[in-house]
């Protein structure tokens, strides 16, 4: 007798392809058992945490509410390099708290409200402050939010590495980005519809909105069932912290994926910049904020299960193709936009440009992210999890302040630089060695 309703082993067997037996390459019998339902748990919980960073996104809603505030617009620079270094900066240290739980999903459950109490924060600073004051808070509690989803990611990954067959796995991701972004989509087209620059109220129901959804994912992953696992090795962080890094100099495939990885990371600080050039074109209306939210959207929405399908054959294929397509579009834009243009033309030239690197970050991301999880097996998972993160944190760190002091000379000149980098990681990217499937 099924341990599950018919309704989610249906659902189970449709977005997993899983119905002509059922597949539990790299996991335990028992976990084999709950997959129908930890991946539709997974699905739902990952879905409403994607769907609240797409709300309360550092490359677009932040910018607007710090300027709709009147924040130093230095302070606009602070935002992307704390959301994605500050959660991956301290995962070597937090890997190690994570491998002494022999059950790890309360570290995401607890990780996913904290990040709801900061989007509350926010949302308060919001209606409460204005100028220095309220840039300060709204950085402050961002420093916060991405500490916490440090520990999210670290848990989330070996959480999925104990619970979601191989060969599966990236079909759960393409679907969370799919569903979250249909979802992104919607409330993107409804900013659209809306005129004028918006006001702090509505900024702050956004965030409160994230808040809800943060809340409602950590009940839901609260549900999985996970089976205990290895605690070996958490017993001092900071000096295991340390003696993990070794493995970038003795594990000759991770420190390629390491290298690959680092020279990627345009396709997340770019969108920045493809946003700034907009806004210069076309103004700051609410209705551009709209625009940009609802392309991200529909870039998930539209290619993420592909895909998905894609990384659970060969990972290192999206994520080369992702890269290249990341690059080469960067670096076009930047071109595009040094050539007089025509004010219809960047009407649909950014939006569009936007949306192409949407469904080329999506491929960036789901492409490491499987391919990380499926070359390392147990607490060795944990481990490269944990260095990765936390080397690529600190030169996110770097990147983006080298990146804000060149872009006060040059937007273009940068986008060159990012475009180029992710280029040349897509080309290295094709010597690592194929681990899925």
């Amino acid at each position: 007798m099924s341990r599950h309703p018919d309704w989610m082993e249906s659902l189970y067997e449709r977005l997993a392809e899983d119905d002509e037996g059922r597949v539990c390459k790299a996991i335990s019998e028992d976990a084999c058992r709950e997959s129908p339902g930890n991946f539709f748990r997974t699905l739902v919980a990952n879905t409403l945490s994607s769907l609240a960073d797409r709300i309360a996104s550092a490359k677009t809603t932040l910018p607007w509410l710090l300027l709709q505030l009147g924040a130093p617009g230095w302070m606009l620079s602070l935002l992307v390099p704390i959301r994605e270094s500050g959660s991956m900066l301290p995962q070597m240290l937090i890997g190690a708290v994570v491998r002494r739980q022999p059950v790890r999903k309360w570290v995401w459950v607890w990780g996913g409200a904290l990040q709801g109490l900061c989007l509350l924060g926010m949302g308060w600073a919001a209606l409460a402050l204005e100028g220095a004051a309220a840039g300060w808070v709204v950085v402050a509690l961002l420093v916060l939010f991405s500490l916490a989803r440090g520990a999210c990611s670290v848990a989330y990954k070996d959480v999925q590495g104990k619970t979601i067959p191989k060969t599966r796995r990236g079909r759960l991701s393409g679907w969370i980005s799919a569903v979250s972004g249909l979802a992104a989509l919607g409330i993107g087209l409804a900013l659209g519809a809306l005129q004028g620059e918006g006001s702090t109220a509505l900024f702050a129901g956004l965030l409160v909105g994230g808040a809800v959804l943060w809340f409602a994912a950590a009940a839901v992953f609260g549900r999985i069932v996970e089976s205990p696992g290895a605690t070996q090795g958490g017993a001092n962080g900071v000096v295991e912290a340390f003696a993990r890094l070794a493995l970038l100099r003795d594990d000759r495939p991770f420190r390629a994926f390491v290298i690959a990885r680092a020279l990627a990371m345009g396709s997340g600080l770019a969108a920045p910049f493809y946003v700034a050039l907009a806004r210069e074109e076309l103004g700051d209306a609410l209705s551009l904020l709209g625009v940009f939210i609802a392309v991200e959207g529909l870039a998930g929405l539209l290619s993420s299960p592909l895909w998905g399908r894609w990384a659970d054959r060969s990972s290192r294929k999206v994520f080369a193709t992702a890269c290249a397509l990341a690059g080469a579009l960067t670096v076009a834009v930047a071109l595009w936009s040094w050539l007089p243009m025509p004010a219809w033309a960047a009407t649909w030239f950014y939006p569009l440009a936007f949306f192409g690197l949407g469904l080329a970050h999506a491929g960036v991301r789901l492409g490491r992210k499987t391919y990380m999880v499926d070359m390392a097996e147990g607490n060795r998972r944990t481990d490269y999890v944990a260095v990765s993160n936390s080397v690529i944190g600190a030169l996110l760190l770097v990147a983006g302040v080298i990146g804000g002091v060149a872009a006060t000379v040059s937007v273009e000149a940068t986008l060159v630089l990012l475009g180029g980098a992710g280029l040349l990681g897509a080309w290295l990217s094709l010597g690592w060695k194929n681990v899925s499937g």
